[in-house]
């Protein structure tokens, strides 16, 4: 079974899950978020908000195949193009971080590693790029799919509270520049090419 990690570009805008590729939760801030919604034109502003995020700072996404069939995505950026963050009583993401948005995973891949291999996947990027950590706020009541990550499994993969909340809890994972996290991660992709433990995996959205 052939995976792949590949880069969200507008190209493959269009294999973003299905409700998520026309959610602008994190994307607008709320009023703006709700005019969207009134208008009926999401997926039109969420097309934009990618496009100016990959035009001022590069891709802030990847899509996963699975078989060339699409499986899921993961959603990043700095905090300053994620207008929807300060809203959150955690809040503000650290400057020295990416925001971790969201991911998903289409139901048939869970438990298969794909999680994990995300969030490694994610962490290599950032690493490149100078930044030192990862944050996300987590849904500490999570019951069902939503926008905001469930924090069970963000703590599964390696992330640790910074900013305690009954609710909402602010979350980072650390990016050192070691010889054995890089190894870490490298086992991590090398994965995609072959069989994957089984590890906890992020729940669809």
């Amino acid at each position: 079974m052939g995976r792949q990690l590949v880069p969200l570009t507008l190209d493959n805008f269009p294999d973003l899950l299905g409700r998520c590729r026309g959610c602008v939760f994190w994307e607008l801030d709320p009023v703006s978020g709700e005019a969207a919604a009134r208008t009926g034109r999401p997926e039109l502003e969420k097309e934009a908000w990618i496009s100016a995020v990959l035009l001022e700072w590069g891709s802030c996404g990847r899509v996963v195949y699975v078989d060339e069939v699409p499986a899921g995505f993961v959603l990043y950026a700095p905090p300053a193009y994620v207008p929807r963050s300060t809203a959150f009583p955690t809040s503000p993401v650290s400057p020295d971080a990416v925001q971790l948005m969201t991911a998903s995973l289409l139901p048939g891949y869970w438990g298969q590693g794909l999680g994990r291999v995300m969030v490694q996947t994610v962490a290599k990027d950032v690493l490149r790029r100078g930044f030192k950590a990862i944050e996300a706020f987590g849904d500490a009541r999570w019951r069902e799919p939503a926008c905001v990550l469930p924090a069970e499994h963000l703590l599964a993969v390696g992330f640790k509270t910074v900013r305690p909340h009954p609710t909402h809890p602010r979350l980072r994972l650390e990016l050192r520049s070691t010889v054995s996290w890089k190894a870490d991660v490298e086992r991590a992709l090398d994965q995609l090419l072959g069989a994957v433990q089984k590890e906890p995996a992020l729940r669809p959205l």
